[in-house]
Parts: structure tokens; C-alpha cells; sequence
């Protein structure tokens, strides 16, 4: 098929742009000296994690255990689960998890460990744990290294559950008293930590800075090798997500409207909306449910209904969890076409 016979809206990827994105960051952190652990909910979809493990990944991370159960079940075996797990429903199946998969997951407080514990031992399996380190985003994690260690020593007398070490995001120097400082307390009472879990796309080399064991990447396959800082760094060569979009209407001169609106572009701050590569001095400066408005004052284009336009969205991760699948195209033919398995698994 080639890409203009997919109806649209449609959410394509260009495998040249991010298959380069892939063998790139995996090349930049063997350049770094740091494994890296790709962190999938950027695309939620286990083929392209098999691409990234192919690449040279040393396994995934999946923000919610909804996301993990689908990757297990597409033959994934190193999860790390950077996120709290409460409440007797998900540790049930955290446990399962547990007995199909090496599953390790992140925890700030004894409430979270216990409860983890108490359904491990009933179950008759091991939970690797590692404790989450606050290092000044105000999210998650214990505020002071005084507090890793007491929460460690806590998991360390657990059942069914094994330390092995610390996480934190995003990986940053400044991060690098607290860290060493843990650590020292640590190694006084006999602690070992055998994984120190950073995380960020561009943070890869201040997570080897820091004595990092692993660092997590995602968005890295949308954006290439830096974060996006604004629309003008949305560029075809760097981003590889589009959505493919038809021309509806024409009410004005110098106003068009496309198939695509907030149900297919994620709402996401700041204007404009996404890129349109065919015609970049087009503007996407509103949408409604199912409309997008597009200013063309700037283009010399006579637009027309029924014309196809491509827009790299600005928040291209976000916007693909509001689809059913991901279109793979190259050199403008359809090669592959994947669910997005992982989609809607907040839970």
C-alpha cells in the first residue's frame, strides 16, 4: 500500500528517521559507557521495543504494570516498573509478573514495600525493589538519604522481596551529593546496591557521571537525540512521528480546516499545535473536538479540499496514545502497521 491510500487521520512513522534515532542513541551510550534501558512509554508498542532490545537495549521500563503485562506477554524479560505499586489488585498482578519475568520496581515508603512483601510471600516469589531517590522534582521518592537508608534496611528485612539499589530522575549533577551520600550510608551498614537506575533523553552521559549502573531513554525515537524545546525544532530529519491529515474545508483565504483535532492531536501547550511539512509558514493555531484550524495567510499554496497534509505533532508520544495503531512507512510505502498494545493502560 502505498501512503496516500491510508484514510486519515492516520499516525505513521517514518522507519528511515526512526530507525536512525534507535541505532543512534544506542550508539551514544555505548560511546558513553552507560547500558541503556528504554523506557516504552514513549510508543507502547512491543515491536518497536524489540527494535530498540535488538539494538542493544539491556531491557525496558514501563511507567504502569498495564503497560508491563503487555510487553511480558510479547516475550520481554527485563522490566524495570519506575513507579509505586499500592493496592491488593495491582500487586496481585505484579506477582505474576514476578514469576514470568526479571520484574523490578521502584518504591518511597514502607507502605508501598509491605504490601508488596505481604503478596510475594503469600505467592512464593521474589520482587526485585529498588528505592527512589527525590532529587528535587517534587514527584516521587524519599527526601534524604537518611531516609534511603532506613527504607532499604526495611526492604532488605522483607520477604519475597530483594534489594538492589537506588533510582532517580532525571539524571542531573547536581543530584551527585545526595546520591554519594547514600551510598556512603549504605556501604556503613552492609547495604550493597548492585543498579543505580538514572533516567532522561539527554541525560545519559550525567547518569555515567554519577555512577549510574543503567540509564532510561524514550522519547529519543520521536525526537531524535535531544529534547524538543519548541516547534522549530520539529523537523522531518530528527522526528519520526507524523499524523497524515485531509483538507476539509476552505472557509476563508487565508483559513483552512483538517480532519484532525483534539481527539488526534494531544492538546498540548504551547501553539502551535504541530508542523505541517509540506507548507511550514502554515500555522495550526486552534482545534476544536474534530477540527483543526490552520491560519495559510503566510503561504503562496492554493490549498484545496481533499488535499493531504503531514504534521509532526508537538508532543508526538502523547498524541500516538490516542490512536489504535501506528502506520510504519518508508519511501512513502506502508511496511508495517502495529497496535499500540499498550494504549489506554493506566493501570
Amino acid at each position: 500500500m502505498h501512503l496516500d491510500a491510508l484514510d486519515t487521520p492516520a499516525v505513521i512513522a517514518d522507519l528511515a528517521v526512526m530507525e536512525r534515532n534507535i541505532a543512534m542513541m544506542a550508539a551514544h551510550c555505548r560511546e558513553v559507557g552507560i547500558p541503556l534501558r528504554v523506557h516504552t512509554k514513549s510508543h507502547k508498542i512491543p515491536e518497536i521495543a524489540h527494535k530498540q532490545l535488538a539494538a542493544g537495549a539491556i531491557g525496558i521500563a514501563c511507567q504502569k504494570l498495564g503497560e508491563a503485562e503487555v510487553m511480558v506477554a510479547a516475550g520481554v524479560t527485563d522490566i524495570l516498573i519506575p513507579y509505586n505499586i499500592v493496592g491488593p489488585l495491582k500487586v496481585e498482578r505484579l506477582t505474576r509478573l514476578a514469576k514470568r519475568a526479571t520484574i523490578t520496581v521502584a518504591v518511597d515508603s514502607e507502605d508501598t514495600a509491605r504490601g508488596i512483601s505481604d503478596r510475594a510471600r503469600a505467592d512464593g516469589c521474589t520482587v526485585r525493589v529498588i528505592v527512589e531517590l527525590d532529587i528535587g522534582t517534587k514527584r516521587c521518592g524519599v527526601q534524604s538519604p537518611e531516609a534511603a537508608l532506613a527504607l532499604a534496611k526495611t526492604v532488605v528485612e522483607m520477604p519475597g522481596l530483594e534489594f538492589i539499589g537506588l533510582m532517580l530522575y532525571p539524571s542531573r549533577l547536581e543530584a551527585r551529593p545526595f546520591l554519594e551520600r547514600t551510598l556512603e550510608l549504605l556501604g556503613a551498614a552492609g547495604i550493597p546496591v548492585r543498579m543505580i537506575s538514572g533516567g532522561g533523553t539527554g541525560a545519559e552521559a550525567a547518569s555515567k557521571q554519577l555512577g549510574c549502573t543503567e540509564t532510561r531513554s524514550g522519547s529519543y525515537i520521536w525526537e531524535g537525540m535531544t529534547r524538543i524545546g519548541g516547534s522549530a525544532m520539529l523537523n522531518p530529519e530528527r522526528c519520526a512521528g507524523r499524523v497524515v491529515v485531509t483538507v476539509v474545508s476552505l472557509p476563508t483565504a487565508d483559513r483552512i480546516i483538517i480532519d484532525g483535532g483534539m481527539k488526534t492531536f494531544a492538546s498540548y501547550p504551547p501553539t502551535p499545535y504541530g508542523h505541517i511539512i509540506e507548507h511550514p509558514d502554515a500555522h495550526i493555531y486552534g482545534m476544536s473536538v474534530e477540527h483543526g484550524h490552520v491560519d495559510v495567510s503566510g503561504c503562496s499554496h492554493r490549498f484545496r479540499v481533499g488535499e493531504r497534509l503531514s504534521v509532526i505533532p508537538l508532543h508526538q508520544e502523547m498524541t500516538l496514545n490516542l490512536h489504535d495503531e501506528l502506520v510504519g512507512v518508508r519511501d512513502g510505502i506502508v511496511e508495517a502497521i502495529w497496535p499500540v498494545a499498550g494504549r489506554g493502560k493506566v493501570r
